[in-house]
């Protein structure tokens, strides 16, 4: 089969989309299909500049704005005259995160462009990747997520509605780029600016204590509950692509019954987004031992539609739990696009 993997991009994720795409184009190689990397800011991607990617790590922080513009010019792929590496592929495998790689637009342009693509279709990634909407669906579906407010808010209202800690976020944007842990009041206006640097939409959210776990879907089924356990207080991009920064455990020490609601809980997620393929669910499991009302409840916290696919992403990890390779895993996302 000709596969052609979209990598790279213009979005703040740009590094790990490269991680993950190399990473994907190998597998599926090994599978014998004939694969093609391509940059949709840039182009087809070299032999030798694979090889660099194969060996090269995420790094420890997202690229500065200023590095992004330099490297791509802020370009994406704009024109409905497609490049014919990508029209002519069987199917392409979206390697792309965050921007315009994960929010639907190259989903609407390949959609009008009929060619076959991996993952969710165009509106449930515009919908998975906002996610004051998503939250809003959840809740409608009976998916418990915590409560939160957009900006602007005042200090009081934070205060008043949601108390402190927060988390301030840029409502459209993924691996924790922009996010701040904000604990104090006189913290959230710095908190916001920056969200705001990322995103023209912010979103401070009550942060809720306690284990992170993540549920992957793929087709019609959750694979096994994972839990994250960080060397930071939260899984943020450094943890998340540093090795050694994060003990990752498949399947998490959970007793059956609660294993089975999150399960059930990452599904009506999946379902209520309208998503297609695979994707990952994330949560917080808040502390037994809080006094509040969140005590001990399951808290979705966004669904991720083009999920990391790096060798310390997650769920690689919950397919190998399943009993799936990576190759196997990749495999099986082409047979979801495609049919076959």
């Amino acid at each position: 089969m000709r596969i052609t993997v979209l990598m790279g991009g213009s979005s703040s994720e740009r590094n790990v989309s490269l991680a993950s795409g190399i990473r994907i184009v190998l597998a599926l190689r090994s599978k014998g299909h004939e694969v093609l990397a391509f940059d949709p800011s840039r182009g087809a991607i070299s032999e030798e500049e694979q090889h660099r990617l194969a060996t090269t790590a995420v790094g420890t922080e997202p690229p500065s704005l200023d590095d992004l513009a330099e490297k791509t010019g802020g370009a994406f792929l704009s024109s409905l005259e497609i490049r014919p590496e990508i029209a002519e592929a069987d199917v392409v495998f979206l390697a792309l995160h965050g921007g315009m790689g994960e929010d639907g637009t190259i989903q609407a342009l390949l959609d009008m462009a009929k060619v076959t693509y991996t993952g969710s279709g165009h509106l449930s990634s515009a919908l998975a990747m906002d996610k004051d909407l998503s939250k809003k669906l959840f809740r409608v579906a009976g998916v418990q997520t915590a409560d939160w407010l957009m900006a602007p808010a005042s200090v009081s209202e934070v205060e008043d509605r949601l108390g402190f800690p927060v988390v301030v976020k840029p409502s459209k944007q993924g691996s924790t780029v922009g996010l701040t842990v904000v604990k104090k009041p006189d913290q959230l206006e710095a908190a916001i600016t920056e969200a705001w640097r990322y995103d023209d939409e912010v979103m401070i959210e009550k942060f809720i204590a306690g284990r992170e776990l993540t549920v992957g879907i793929l087709g019609d089924r959750a694979l096994p509950v994972g839990e994250i356990k960080p060397v930071h207080e939260i899984y943020d991009y450094e943890c998340k692509y540093t090795a050694g920064m994060a003990t990752e455990e498949f399947p998490a020490d959970l007793a059956p019954e609660e294993a089975a609601l999150v399960q059930q809980q990452a599904l009506a997620a999946f379902k209520a987004l309208k998503l297609g393929g695979y994707a990952r669910i994330d949560f917080r499991l808040s502390s037994s031992d809080d006094e509040t009302e969140e005590a001990g409840g399951f808290y979705c916290l966004e669904a991720n539609t083009l999920p990391g696919m790096t060798e310390l992403s997650l769920i690689p990890q919950g397919a190998v739990a399943a009993g799936m390779s990576f190759a196997d895993l990749c495999e099986e996302i082409v047979a979801q696009a495609t049919g076959k």
